[in-house]
């Protein structure tokens, strides 16, 4: 999952990509894959509903933060620190958003839930694998970069650690007949994605401390 590394892009992207990390072929597979975290975190925020799995809106707070972090690899190929970090706040937000409303969903569903679909959370869960396959792979030709496109490329090969655990809990939910699974998936991703977004807030504030004022 990419929980472990959205705040190291914060702490080494200040340095300014390599002619390789300038082309438009990276800004082209950095749009692409920009476009596939935002689509893919809807389809699981929508799924997510429809199945009732948790675990699959806590998956979604990954892909939007990824969508975030390449549009701030966007970013940094324009060196704007304040707009990084403006984006990295709303990023921290989201995810820290998500995380709340899934701890929150997921204490009423032991109480109260029915166990998801687990055909729809399967099916969503290898999608979102393939997803973030393809967008590993597409990036694979960047991770000897600078330290922000090293980050980018881990940060999505991590991801499907994430992607797996979630089609291992529709196996469970289906082998089992019980909400359990996917409520104990949906609880740790959480508390990760609110980690995280305690993490991606602070520097995001720190960084726009540190960028300078305007001209009056």
């Amino acid at each position: 999952m990419s929980h472990a590394c959205h705040h190291h892009s914060h702490d080494h992207d200040h340095s300014h990509h390599h002619a390789t990390g300038n082309s438009p072929a990276y800004r082209r597979v950095l749009w692409v894959a920009l476009v596939l975290n935002a689509a893919m975190a809807v389809v699981e925020l929508t799924a997510g509903s429809v199945a009732g799995s948790l675990a699959l809106w806590a998956d979604s707070a990954d892909f939007i933060a990824d969508a975030a972090n390449y549009a701030i690899s966007l970013a940094v190929l324009a060196s704007s620190l304040t707009l990084r970090a403006r984006v990295a706040w709303v990023k921290g937000a989201a995810m820290g958003l998500i995380g709340v409303a899934v701890l929150a969903r997921a204490g009423w569903a032991a109480l109260h839930g029915e166990p998801p679909q687990a055909f729809t959370m399967g099916a969503v869960g290898v999608a979102a694998l393939a997803v973030n396959v393809v967008v590993a792979l597409m990036l694979y030709a960047w991770r000897e970069g600078d330290a922000n496109m090293r980050a980018v490329w881990l940060c999505s090969r991590n991801d499907a650690l994430g992607n797996i655990a979630v089609v291992a809990a529709a196996g469970a939910v289906a082998w089992t007949g019980s909400a359990w699974p996917d409520l104990g998936v949906a609880a740790v991703m959480a508390v990760l994605a609110l980690s995280s977004a305690r993490v991606v807030m602070r520097h995001a504030r720190d960084e726009l401390r540190q960028s300078p004022a305007p001209a009056p």
